[in-house]
């Protein structure tokens, strides 16, 4: 076997422009050379620009399956999706139902009123505070000073709830009528007289455009 020296003597006496005279492995050499470098360059202005290519379409691809997966299950469950819609539409057409409308909340305010009377209440206030806006609804206030005894109190709060329509009672303060000891003592026995404040609301949907609610009668709700 030649020695190393040699091979690098003989490359360096080649000459570049007799390729042809060239020794075998010296041609041979050359081509791999050149075939590596080629390689290369391919590789550097082909093949790397692909592969950030290739990861964004991997990512895409991940991003597509998961859509697709959420889709289908969406797809899967859309009969139970419309049964919930229409079960959700009943029953907010059941709650517009109990929403009085313009030419029904006076009515709703007697009811209040007789409620406190059948409750053996006296009446010190009955005071309509100004319509409160909200998204889609209006609360409408009424401050109430009633006076009696707890039984009572209890009694007409309870019977308000069961109204047909919506009403709210906030905002209660009770306290003895009387100012003095004896009134004070008698009061907590449960024996003298009380006085109770309260805000009674009731609430308007403000689709109701035309001042009455079908919905009153047949128990759907218009929007």
């Amino acid at each position: 076997m030649r020695p190393l020296s040699e091979y690098i003597d003989e490359l360096r006496s080649l000459d570049q422009n007799n390729i042809g005279s060239w020794p075998t492995w010296a041609y041979g050499l050359a081509i791999s050379v050149v075939s590596l470098v080629i390689m290369l360059i391919a590789a550097w202005y082909f093949v790397l620009p692909k592969r950030d290519a290739l990861a964004d379409a991997r990512h895409q691809e991940s991003q597509l399956k998961e859509s697709f997966r959420v889709k289908q299950a969406m797809v899967a469950n859309l009969g139970a999706y419309r049964d919930q819609l229409a079960t959700m539409q009943t029953e907010f057409g059941n709650l517009l139902a109990q929403l009085p409308s313009k030419t029904e909340v006076p009515s709703l305010l007697r009811d209040v009123s007789q409620t406190r009377s059948a409750n053996g209440l006296d009446e010190e206030l009955f005071k309509p505070e100004p319509e409160v806006t909200k998204d889609f609804y209006a609360v409408l206030p009424n401050d109430l000073i009633v006076t009696g005894d707890f039984h009572h109190f209890a009694t007409f709060v309870s019977d308000v709830a069961a109204l047909p329509r919506i009403v709210t009672i906030s905002n209660v303060h009770i306290r003895p009528v009387g100012k003095s000891s004896r009134h004070a003592a008698q009061s907590e026995q449960g024996k003298g007289p009380l006085r109770m404040s309260l805000t009674a609301s009731t609430y308007r949907y403000l689709g109701d455009t035309t001042g009455t609610q079908d919905h009153g009668k047949d128990g759907k709700g218009k929007s």
